[in-house]
């Protein structure tokens, strides 16, 4: 077959662009430039080394490391080598040293509507600490694993800050996965403790967790203990190894020293669903992944002290690992986590003695004052057949910028969340990554890039895409889609596969040798990102 008829050609034909800059707003003001992003860019790139040393500054480290990054036989290699810090501590402990114990670092939405409930940085200092000293009264230390299988409930954060505070690996199982999903994840992490609740409530129904528990219990005999939050209070069975989670740090102590970890030490385990074969264990390491997801967050969103963080993930994803507890509590903010979906009660659900209008999110918002929202395409459209009227019975005028995960979004459901409920003056954050990546990898900065609907836009800073098309040849022409890879590594992106380093290099590292690969076929959209950037370039300056 010809080269020519071998392409993979961009199906992307949007033309509109929505520059920042011309919303005019003290938001976008406050952030970087797309003169900055362009400079900074470059340095990240040309300079790797220096620029990602400067970054990790904003950490607080117990011992500073050695060197920025050392070259292995894998392509990662080990980032800020010799460094000794606690993941936790940069969470929690810093900010309350700091002065900051009484901010709101964590708001929780229930299902019920109505019922929230706030931690303090303090509180949830307090709290981690208990669960981690009731680990290490259990015997857990640092390397062991522990399985995490919840619903969007405030134990889930405490819990794996508590793992991450005394060195234990957790493995976070969604909570809308089966028994049989949870079983194979502790299998093949060899975990010693399981954390789960009685039930799960969603939109308004109970299902069953522990009932699951108790009928796989006897399959996975590491487990030695099955630590249980009453969510519900209703009846449910049990096993010889529960123990009640209120039990569990009944009388704790609320001081816990926090372990000095290594930069590369691993951090968690987090399965990928994987669309043939068995899970995937992606092994995220310590430093690396808290300041390359801090740091995303706090400059793709322009993150500021008073603002309210809210990612509508469920904490099972990395998502959620990322953008919902480490990279926003990293960065002193407070983040909002919701149980519930956004559909319920539904706008004809009289149950309830007063309306919310079907729109869970907005009435979120409102109360809360978010600046910050954060949600999926799915979520997005689903919402959008209700039309605008129960947008705007909310005041949902405290929003500075909003964000789309998890897939590609669609011009019609992009241009509706912006005029809907940007009002015409919000930027949107489209990200694209994965949970290989830690964090974004593809995305505009909110305050300075040029966007256009359905398009992830440039590469954040660090990241050096490149595209091969089906026959292995770069491709450097506009329009042609391809295999997406990267040429350089950066500190949040996997170290590995679980015990499994000959997938981590089959999957990743063998079809370009030199190259990371990150998915099996793209479309760019736009152009190579070389290209893109001088256009955008262009574009904004006039030149």
């Amino acid at each position: 077959m010809p080269k020519e008829d071998n392409k993979m050609e961009s199906i992307l034909t949007e033309n509109r662009k929505f520059d920042p800059v011309k919303f005019n707003t003290e938001f976008v003001k406050s952030g970087m430039t797309f003169k900055e992003y362009h400079t900074l860019y470059k340095k990240s790139i040309d300079d790797m080394e220096g620029f990602w040393g400067e970054q990790a500054q904003s950490l607080d480290w117990f011992k500073p490391y050695d060197k920025v990054w050392e070259s292995t036989d894998l392509f990662p290699g080990k980032w800020f080598v010799g460094g000794k810090l606690n993941v936790a501590y940069n969470c929690l402990d810093r900010h309350v040293k700091a002065g900051k114990g009484d901010k709101i670092a964590i708001i929780w939405e229930a299902d019920e509507p109505g019922h929230a409930k706030k931690f303090t940085y303090s509180e949830l200092l307090k709290e981690v600490s208990k669960v981690a000293n009731g680990m290490r009264k259990l015997g857990l230390k640092k390397g062991d694993r522990v399985t995490i299988w919840l619903p969007m409930i405030p134990e889930l954060a405490i819990i794996m800050l508590a793992c991450a505070r005394i060195g234990v690996i957790h493995s976070i199982v969604f909570g809308g996965f089966s028994k049989e999903a949870v079983k194979d994840r502790i299998e093949d992490s060899d975990s010693r403790l399981l954390f789960t609740s009685d039930e799960t409530v969603r939109a308004g129904k109970f299902y069953p967790k522990m009932a699951d528990v108790a009928e796989m219990i006897d399959d996975v005999p590491t487990i030695e203990h099955v630590i249980v939050v009453k969510r519900t209070g209703n009846e449910v069975p049990h096993t010889k190894k529960d123990i009640w989670y209120h039990d569990f740090i009944d009388g704790v102590s609320e001081q816990c020293e926090p372990e000095h970890m290594d930069s590369e030490d691993t951090l968690f385990i987090l399965y990928t669903s994987g669309t043939t074969g068995k899970p995937k264990g992606v092994n995220h390491t310590t430093a690396g992944y808290i300041l390359y997801t801090s740091y995303t967050h706090r400059v793709v969103f322009n993150y500021q002290e008073d603002d309210v963080w809210y990612c509508t993930a469920d904490i099972g994803w990395i998502t959620g690992h990322s953008y919902i507890v480490y990279g926003p509590l990293a960065n002193g903010a407070t983040s909002l986590m919701f149980e519930s979906v956004p559909t319920y009660p539904d706008v004809d659900d009289r149950e309830f003695p007063f309306s919310i209008d079907g729109y869970r999110f907005w009435d979120i918002v409102e109360r809360h004052k978010v600046t910050h929202f954060y949600t999926a395409p799915t979520a997005i459209r689903a919402l959008m057949r209700y039309g605008e009227a129960p947008v705007n019975k909310h005041d949902i005028s405290s929003l500075k910028v909003l964000g789309t995960v998890g897939e590609p979004i669609n011009p019609e459901a992009w241009t509706w969340y912006h005029r809907v409920i940007g009002k015409s003056k919000c930027p949107i954050v489209d990200t694209y990554w994965q949970t290989e990546t830690g964090g974004f990898i593809m995305t505009p900065i909110a305050s300075a890039t040029p966007t256009k609907p359905g398009s992830c836009c440039l590469p954040f800073l660090g990241i050096k895409p490149i595209i091969f098309d089906l026959e292995g040849e770069e491709v450097t022409e506009a329009d042609e889609g391809g295999y997406f890879c990267m040429a350089q590594p950066w500190p949040g992106m996997l170290r590995d596969v679980w015990r499994d380093t000959e997938r981590f290099k089959s999957t990743y590292l063998e079809r370009y040798p030199g190259y990371y690969t990150i998915s099996n076929q793209f479309d760019y959209g736009m152009n190579t990102p070389e290209m893109v950037l001088d256009a955008m370039m262009m574009a904004t300056t006039g030149s």
